[in-house]
């Protein structure tokens, strides 16, 4: 089967970022199938062109093309300059969609519900099957986190997810928590398809040893946040944190990764003097083995919003797939898998006593720390395998295309 994937921050694993759809493509290309992504030339994370495009189209492995569509400059520079890439990515996929020959199914994801939308019309003008896959629940969270205010705009967008909820041949979830909300906007039941890891993919060649040198974290109890600096993150939280453990020689917090507010956050961290603070350039995926390997503990942080009781953060499963205890400071179902393969230790979204309490508690139980380690490690192995959710991608594909 060959299958379309409209998708404007997909991310191979030579980049830095979410991966999840990279990897179940690969999966997918090497039990013989095609899978074509059209993408966008710049990064989700830092608004840059990515620099090795050398054509617009690339094929980094047989089997898998990526093509990328033209989008707007200023995907980090405020909300219109935001919707502006996100109607140009939509238009500019929609021609460059119509290269594609001999699709089976197209495979729209949101957010952005736009791309989304791209996806559907694609879809339709090549009468194949719709696959929605839905991985935050756009516009809840934008409403939630006061990022979309305007009536109108509110009113398009709800009309617009429900728009495509209806028409979805079939929608997936990579959270259990969406599930809900799906069937009292639309009445359909989603499958679930969760985010999950790859262990092999977090196999470090030297347990970190040599960037903690690099570091000058030889010593220390390193508790890392990998991942997006944006307003969702609530990383003023860690800021906080670090600074009522300032006189804790130990600790260190090691912040990885880049968005619209890690330079007012290196600004408050000088201002503040927090010399437990480092930042960290975004890194690769292929390289973050060694990133995480460095850390005795990962945090996964989101601001105290309840729509974000509802998510599957892909960072969580990445610390479980290292082995490293995870600090889990977002409420809802991520925190019932952290509890229930005592994997971590949750810690109430917006405290940053209680989080500096919970990094103190684990930097005091080595043993302790090392165990909810090993135990995540062995949820992914046991539940959350890529493999294993690839799999049953695989299958859902192939019932969708053959169903009449």
């Amino acid at each position: 089967m060959h299958i379309l994937l409209i998708h404007q921050a997909f991310v191979t694993t030579g980049e830095a970022g979410g991966t999840r759809h990279a990897e179940l493509a690969r999966r997918l290309v090497s039990h013989g199938h095609r899978v074509t992504v059209i993408t966008s030339p710049q990064s989700y994370l830092t608004g840059e062109t990515k620099a090795d495009l050398q054509n617009e189209v690339s094929e980094p492995e047989q089997g898998l093309t990526i093509r990328y569509a033209y989008t707007s400059q200023g995907y980090h520079r405020g909300f219109f300059s935001r919707l502006n890439a996100f109607f140009s990515f939509m238009f500019s996929s929609i021609r460059e969609a119509g290269k594609v020959k001999d699709v089976d199914l197209v495979w729209g994801t949101s957010p952005n519900l736009f791309q989304a939308l791209s996806a559907w019309l694609i879809a339709k003008r090549k009468g194949r099957k719709f696959l929605l896959e839905i991985r935050d629940l756009w516009p809840e969270f934008a409403i939630g986190m006061g990022v979309l205010k305007n009536k109108v705009l509110i009113r398009a967008s709800l009309w617009l997810e429900k728009f495509l909820y209806k028409r979805a041949d079939q929608i997936i979830v990579n959270s259990p928590g969406f599930i809900p909300h799906i069937q009292k906007i639309c009445g359909k039941t989603a499958v679930l398809i969760p985010n999950a890891a790859d262990p092999k993919m977090f196999e470090s060649t030297d347990h970190g040893e040599t960037l903690r040198r690099q570091w000058q974290l030889e010593d220390q109890f390193v508790v890392m946040y990998t991942g997006a600096h944006g307003p969702a993150n609530d990383l003023q939280t860690v800021l906080a944190a670090a600074e009522q453990l300032k006189e804790d020689r130990r600790i260190r917090f090691v912040l990885v990764g880049s968005g619209k507010e890690k330079d007012s956050l290196i600004a408050q961290a000088q201002q503040k003097q927090l010399e437990n603070v480092m930042f960290i350039l975004p890194v690769a995926k292929s390289g973050m083995a060694d990133v995480i390997a460095a850390s005795d503990a990962g945090l996964a942080i989101l601001k105290a919003i309840p729509a974000f009781k509802t998510t599957y953060p892909n960072k969580v499963f990445d610390f479980m797939a290292a082995g490293k205890a995870v600090i889990c400071q977002i409420d809802g179902v991520i925190r019932e898998v952290v509890e229930k393969y005592d994997a971590g230790i949750f810690v109430p979204p917006g405290d940053a006593g209680a989080l500096a309490r919970a990094v103190t508690e684990l930097a005091n139980d080595s043993e302790r720390c090392r165990r909810m380690g090993e135990n995540g490690l062995l949820a992914i192995q046991q539940d959350f395998s890529r493999e294993k959710t690839a799999g049953a991608f695989e299958a859902l594909l192939e019932q969708m295309i053959h169903k009449k």
